[in-house]
């Protein structure tokens, strides 16, 4: 059977009889695939350990007819012990990864996806910044490239020069005071300069801003994200948003 090597990001895993997993990745150059990692559950596996959510890896496996065959995972980037001791990092990798998993389809390349989440799981282990500010920027950014890229500063409906005071998620961000639709949240402008600055990642704005306005900030982009996603993210849950 053929057989391909690919730097992945382990998404998802889940139990398949004694001593098996269904390994979700998303790989650098073929997409999301699902793959049978036979023996992983074992004490003596060679590469179990290395198959867990969050975990970069150099993967290699053969396709098959419904799923692939994992034959061999090195590790990459051991981000994931680092991750895991810190709660706040580990609740922002697991939206991370569910959001992901989401926005992207099976065989279908996604090398903007996989570098931006690789990008934001190594954030998260090296604490540079607050990893809430970390998940918020990754969101809108991932959301950006799915196609729905909010506006944070022109209209979302007309296009009218901004910046503007409202802010409605269906149509798409910041909007004027001609396009404001009824239910249009009004944010402070600190928390629209957060926003902007999470998008485009001016990390001396966004750490250097205040509470109240991360807290505005994240429960925007929530919104944001369970709008566009058809289903709901249900890890998002478990994220404290007390900064």
């Amino acid at each position: 059977m053929p057989t391909y090597r690919e730097a992945a990001i382990v998404l998802r895993t889940h139990k398949l009889g004694e001593a098996d997993r269904i390994v979700t990745l998303l790989t650098r150059g073929r997409g999301k695939v699902r793959a049978v990692a036979k023996g992983v559950r074992r004490t003596k596996s060679k590469f179990g350990a290395r198959l867990e959510p969050g975990m970069v890896v150099d993967i290699q496996c053969y396709e098959g007819r419904n799923l692939d065959t994992v034959t061999q995972a090195d590790g990459l980037a051991p981000y994931g012990e680092a991750i895991a001791r810190d709660y706040p990092a580990f609740t922002a990798a697991s939206v991370m990864l569910e959001t992901c998993e989401q926005l992207t389809e099976e065989g279908q390349p996604a090398t903007q996806h996989f570098r931006l989440l690789a990008g934001g799981l190594a954030a998260l282990a090296v604490r540079e910044h607050d990893p809430r500010l970390v998940l918020d920027s990754y969101l809108i950014r991932a959301l950006a490239i799915g196609g729905w890229r909010a506006s944070f500063v022109n209209c979302a409906r007309c296009g009218m020069t901004g910046p503007h005071r409202a802010f409605h998620v269906p149509s798409g961000g910041a909007v004027c005071p001609v396009c404001r639709p009824p239910g249009s949240t009004a944010p402070a402008a600190e928390t629209f300069a957060l926003l902007g600055a999470l998008m485009t990642g001016d990390w001396s704005v966004a750490d250097a801003s205040q509470s109240r306005h991360r807290r505005e900030a994240s429960g925007l982009v929530a919104a944001y994200l369970q709008w566009h996603l058809e289903r709901g993210v249900r890890s998002l849950r478990h994220v404290e948003r007390t900064f």
